[in-house]
């Protein structure tokens, strides 16, 4: 059985959500170490501590058990960029300044990029896992845009053209820059480098208050 759709609400008891807790935590830790397409059920519920029947109760497959540990993740980094965003307008920050507090709480994290990698190239083989990813995807992307949109207000900017592209656009960046901060042998290097580029980005698509023209424009 492949998670496609999310499924009803399931009533959750404190006893049920911490066997859900544990196991979501054996299967990062399984998913780390064999990586999720050689990964089992019973590998799962071995490390957890549970057996099939409690695995069975709370996830309808492997393919939903990542989609529950990915919108957990998800959430928890959309409420740290909160806090985030929050700080900036509290310290009257500028644009290169709020860049470096909102970026050191998007997690660069080695065993989490594995584990979404390889589940997104599984994925990828399966149109209804790659649709159901997309769905996602785009639901991350709409609620980071107001925390980003408030950020950039926050600092005295806007976002000009499509707030959607601008949304997209720092996905990509941090895609690609986790990578290379995950292999470079520079690891300050590659940090920086990532700061940097989020902040160009920003203030490409994005202007002064007071203007409607970008700042790549303005130099």
């Amino acid at each position: 059985m492949s998670y496609v759709a999310a499924l009803p609400p399931k009533r959750v008891t404190k006893r049920r959500g911490q066997t859900r807790q544990r196991l979501l935590d054996a299967a990062a830790e399984v998913f780390a170490a064999e990586g999720f397409g050689r990964a089992t059920v019973e590998q799962i519920c071995e490390r957890g501590g549970y057996s099939r029947g409690a695995f069975y109760s709370n996830f309808g497959s492997l393919d939903e058990l990542f989609f529950a540990m990915w919108e957990q993740r998800s959430a928890a980094m959309l409420a740290d960029l909160k806090k985030a965003s929050a700080a900036i307008t509290a310290g009257s920050l500028d644009i290169t300044s709020a860049v470096a507090r909102i970026v050191e709480v998007v997690p660069v994290d080695p065993q989490w990029y594995r584990i979404n990698a390889e589940f997104t190239a599984h994925a990828l083989r399966n149109d209804a896992l790659r649709t159901a990813l997309a769905d996602r995807e785009d639901a991350i992307l709409q609620t980071l845009l107001p925390i980003v949109e408030s950020a950039l207000h926050d600092i005295g900017r806007k976002v000009v053209g499509d707030p959607t592209a601008l949304g997209r656009a720092l996905v990509a960046i941090h895609d690609g820059t986790s990578v290379q901060c995950l292999v470079d042998t520079d690891t300050g290097a590659a940090f920086t480098l990532r700061r940097d580029i989020f902040t160009r980005i920003l203030l490409s698509y994005s202007a002064s208050i007071e203007s409607n023209q970008p700042e790549e424009e303005l130099l």
